[in-house]
Formats: C-alpha cells, sequence, structure tokens
C-alpha cells in the first residue's frame, strides 16, 4: 500500500485523468490524427507518424536493472516516475513502454503498468486487452499456423517436410500444458498429424517484427520472410511461399499504429508492443520510440528484466535495428534485490541486513560494468522501500563509489515524480555532459557462435558456451546459408547472470549450455535458447488469477 493506503488499482482508478486529447495536444498531436479507443487512449495516425520524421531526435534514456525478484524490481515504475520528475524540471519528456502480457498479469508477477503514484492510466485497460494489439499479433500469427497446415492438407505442393516444421501456435497466457502437442488427429479428414506445441504470445516472432519494423511496408516484407519449415531436401520455406503474409500484414494494420496513453502526472506516455526480455528481445517498438524521441526533449523507454537480457538486446538488437543509441542508462537496483544476491532467502529480504547488501552489490556492480562495455554514462536508481534502513542505502553509495556511478535513492511509488526529481536531475546532468560513445558487444561480421560466446563471456561472465555436435552443426548451416550477420537473441533465466536461476549474485567460471536454435529470418535474428528457460511458461501454485475478480458493480479488484 502506498503513503494514503490505497492499492495500485485504487491509485489509478481515482486519479484525475485528463481527456486523451489534451495529453496528444501536448506533443502537438490534433484530433484529426488519432484514432480514439474510448476517452483516454488512442493510436496515433501513420500520417502523423510519417510526418514527423524529418525532425530532429532529442535525447534518449534507456532504463534496465539489476537481476531481479520473481515481483520486479520497478523499472517500469522508475521509468515513469523519471518521465513525470524530467517534466517537472521543465523538459519535455515522453515515457514508452512495452505493453503488458496476460501471463504474468495472471501469473505471478502481475501487470505492466507501474505502481503507487508512478503508473499509466487507464491501469485496467493496459493490463488486460488494452486496444487489442496482442489479440491481432496472436491472431496473425496463428493465422500462418493454419495456412501451413492446411497447405499440407491440401496436397503439400511445396513439398514441406512435417517433421521440420518449427512455426508454433501462439496464445497470451501462461499454459505448460499446451508446450507440446500433437495436431492433425482424427484422420485425414483433420489434416496430416504431426508434432507441435505453443508459445506465449510475447515470444512469437510475429510480435518481434511488429516491434523491430519501421514502416507498414517494412512489416509486410519482414513476415513474408519468417521461415516457417523445411523441405523434404531442407530447402526453406516462408510466409511469402505460403501466400498469407499479405493477410498478416491486414491483421496487423491498425494494431501497428502507436498507442498514446498518460501517467498519473499527465505526461505522455507511448505503450506499444510487448516482447519479453528473457524469451525475446524485451523492447517496445521501434515505431513508439523513434516517434516519441521526434516529439521531445527526453523520451525515457524501459527494456525487460535485468541489463544482461533486457539491455543487452536493446542495444545490440534494437539499436542496431532502428539506427539509434542511448544517451544514458539507468540501473534499478533495491535493497531487497541486492540481500536476495547477497545470499538472504527471499522471505527474509525485507529484514534489514547490511552484510547482505554487502555481498549482493556485486552482481549491481557486473551489471555497472557491462554497460560501461557500452560507452554509456551510467547513474543508478535505487528504488525505495519502506523497509529499506539508511544504513543499507548509505552501504551501496560507499561501495559503488570507486566505479565513478552516481547512486541515488528515488521515492516516486510513493511521491511520483517528486520522489524522482535529484535522479532527473542527475541524468540531464549526464546527458549535457555528453559522455556517451556508445559501441556494440559484437560486430555483424563476428560468427554467430562466436556473438553467443561473446555475449556470454563479456555481459554474463560465463567461462563458455557449450553446445552437443549436432547444435553446433546448426549453428554452421545458419552461418553458411547466408544469416550469419544477424544479431543473436538469447533466452535464458533473469534470475541470474548464468543459466541457473539459484547462481544468485555475480557467478564465475561457469558454461552456458545452449539448448536449441532458431532462425527469425522475419526479425532479423538469431533465437538461441539457454538452460531451461521455457518460451511457454507455466502457471504458479497460486497464480494471481485467483485473488483477481469483478464486484456486483463491475468494478474489477485484485489486479496490480
Amino acid at each position: 500500500m502506498s503513503k494514503n493506503n490505497l492499492s495500485d488499482i485504487d491509485i489509478a482508478r481515482v486519479a484525475e485523468k485528463k481527456p486523451i486529447g489534451d495529453i496528444a495536444a501536448k506533443l502537438g498531436i490534433g484530433p484529426e490524427n488519432l484514432e480514439y479507443y474510448g476517452k483516454l487512449k488512442a493510436k496515433i495516425s501513420p500520417e502523423f507518424v510519417a510526418s514527423a520524421q524529418q525532425r530532429k531526435d532529442g535525447k534518449l534514456i534507456l532504463v534496465t536493472a539489476i537481476n531481479p525478484t520473481p515481483a520486479g524490481e520497478g523499472k517500469t515504475t522508475t521509468t515513469i516516475g523519471l518521465g513525470d520528475a524530467l517534466n517537472q524540471l521543465g523538459k519535455q519528456a515522453v515515457v514508452c513502454l512495452r505493453e503488458p502480457s496476460l501471463g504474468p498479469c495472471f501469473g505471478v508477477k502481475g501487470g505492466a503498468a507501474g505502481g503507487g503514484q508512478a503508473q499509466v492510466v487507464p491501469m485496467e485497460d493496459i493490463n488486460l486487452h488494452f486496444t487489442g494489439d496482442f489479440h491481432a499479433i496472436g491472431l496473425a500469427h496463428n493465422l500462418l499456423s493454419a495456412a501451413l497446415d492446411n497447405h499440407i492438407h491440401q496436397g503439400n505442393a511445396l513439398n514441406l517436410d512435417p517433421r521440420r516444421i518449427e512455426w508454433k501456435r501462439v496464445m497470451d497466457m501462461n499454459d505448460r500444458a499446451l508446450r507440446n502437442v500433437n495436431v492433425g488427429l482424427g484422420g485425414p479428414a483433420h489434416g496430416m498429424p504431426r508434432e507441435s506445441g505453443f508459445d506465449i504470445t510475447v515470444a512469437s516472432e510475429v510480435m518481434a517484427i511488429f516491434c523491430l519494423a519501421n514502416t507498414l511496408a517494412e512489416l509486410k516484407q519482414k513476415l513474408g520472410d519468417i521461415v516457417v519449415g523445411y523441405t523434404y531436401d531442407q530447402s526453406p520455406v516462408t510466409a511469402r511461399d505460403l501466400n498469407v503474409h499479405g493477410a498478416m500484414t491486414v491483421l496487423l494494420k491498425d494494431a501497428f499504429s502507436p498507442n498514446l496513453v498518460q501517467t498519473l502526472e499527465h505526461t505522455p506516455a507511448f505503450v506499444h508492443g510487448g516482447p519479453f526480455a528473457n524469451i525475446a528481445h524485451g523492447c517496445n517498438s521501434i515505431v513508439a520510440t523513434r516517434l516519441a524521441m521526434k516529439l521531445s526533449d527526453y523520451t525515457v523507454t524501459e527494456a525487460g528484466f535485468g541489463a544482461d537480457l533486457g539491455a543487452e538486446k536493446f542495444l545490440d538488437i534494437k539499436c542496431r535495428k532502428a539506427g539509434i543509441a542511448p544517451d544514458a542508462v539507468v540501473i534499478v537496483a533495491t535493497i531487497r534485490a541486492l540481500k536476495l544476491h547477497g545470499g538472504v532467502p527471499l522471505k527474509a529480504v525485507n529484514n534489514p541486513d547490511v552484510a547482505a547488501v554487502v555481498a549482493g552489490i556485486k552482481n549491481l556492480k557486473k551489471h555497472i560494468e557491462n554497460i560501461q562495455q557500452y560507452g554509456l554514462p551510467v547513474v543508478v536508481a535505487i528504488n525505495q522501500f519502506v523497509s529499506d534502513t539508511p544504513a543499507e542505502v548509505a552501504t551501496v553509495k560507499e561501495k559503488c563509489d570507486y566505479l565513478g556511478v552516481p547512486v541515488i535513492e528515488a521515492n516516486h511509488w510513493a511521491e511520483g515524480g517528486s520522489g524522482a526529481t535529484e535522479l532527473a536531475e542527475k541524468v540531464v546532468e549526464l546527458v549535457e555532459n555528453d559522455t556517451s560513445d556508445f559501441c556494440y558487444i559484437y560486430d555483424d561480421e563476428m560468427s554467430l557462435w562466436d556473438k553467443v560466446k561473446t555475449v556470454a563471456q563479456k555481459i554474463y561472465g560465463a567461462h563458455d558456451i557449450v553446445a552437443d555436435q549436432k547444435l553446433r552443426d546448426r549453428f554452421a548451416n545458419l552461418q553458411q546459408a547466408g544469416y550469419g550477420n544477424l544479431p543473436v537473441c538469447i533466452a535464458k533465466t533473469q534470475y541470474s547472470f548464468s543459466t541457473d536461476p539459484k547462481l544468485i549474485g555475480r557467478p564465475e567460471g561457469f558454461d552456458v549450455p545452449l539448448r536449441a536454435v532458431r532462425l527469425a529470418a522475419g526479425a532479423g535474428f538469431i533465437v538461441v535458447l539457454a538452460g531451461d528457460v521455457m518460451t511457454m511458461p507455466g502457471l504458479p501454485k497460486k497464480p494471481a488469477a485467483e485473488l483477481i475478480d469483478i464486484d456486483k458493480d463491475g468494478v474489477i479488484v485484485g489486479l496490480f
């Protein structure tokens, strides 16, 4: 509960909200360029998006975090609070966030609209169906799945090998029972039996394409490039070969326009696209980010989970594809997460323990060093919790001082933008000093195997990567097929630098076991599955869905 003893959903519900047209007007967007979804949500017209591209870019701030606890460390909350604080300083700021998935909303983590006094609203809409973007993405993906199986049923003119089909189906909910399924059962009238499965929608290549395409025409092209499987002579078959990429684009046409909402303090917020960072590339859409940069002095955006996942993919994939680079990076840390990395059990992280904070700081230091490898200026934001003690906070500042990185306590959850003013001032100082010298962690020309090895060694701190001969051959085949210039998107646990969630802190000397490699030719990267991470999560023993309800007056309760 916040200082006024209201839950997040209660705070969002009672907050004064301005008509979305007023929020758009702050950015110079007139009503003729808005597609309204009620009074508080709107999409920006493609015509306005195109017209803004000739403007000069504002500054880009990336918010990332240390390896989190299961509940997260308030990265989205910090992004929102920082955006509000920058506006309080007289800077025109816009927030760019991902759309929440229904999987965590009804699973463990809850929604992704921020919390306390640092939220985007309307909170219930954003955390649930919003403007229908995820449904459109799921439908486009599953249209391709249906077309693929129909093609085989109708004679298989492309000579697809049912044993080498790599395209699954998706749904936006955690459901472990669908990870591996058989389709086409029931006899000849029901299709060709084969093994398949489901991924969660946020892991879909269509989601990645949606977020990495700059224009509708490029979206269609990238959808056509999706490789769904291979023929009996192992030639790739694409969505273009099945001739459904145009229909997929039709399903995504409206969704592709960025969504505009507002924070509790009426800062404009683009919430668009939503890949997970532990199993996908973890960033909001390029279209929304670039539009925000054209319309504001400062764009504050976040990349999912710890910096070893979301920030690495933001910098090595999104920035590479979009031709952008952040001017500064904020790493969010919490005292409770530092104590967890210091060896304290999760149930005890709210108890005072300076020694555990000292032990856990090595995790934060590694993330700082990683961002510095990219040549970017860094500030650490300690997202304040009521259980934090002055001694614990002082310890973090003291132990990080030699790295030359400012460590600032922020209380935006309780105080909104006013609680992040010092953080905003430091961000402005870093940006105006212009010490950024951005570089990627690997070059395009490096082999796929070496790209994965570079990320594992330089970002995770691993000794090496390991794979069986079959997987090594897969790397070699992708290299020979002309995909060697693509970046890599590594899927692994968010709880550790390693692939073992129990290896907390800053583990060293470990290997990264590679389990599978998937070609995402449309998205333009190679997906590498490491450790036991699943692209279709499961629900916990007591999911959040058991707490969510609606009363007789139609008021939603239990959503957070």
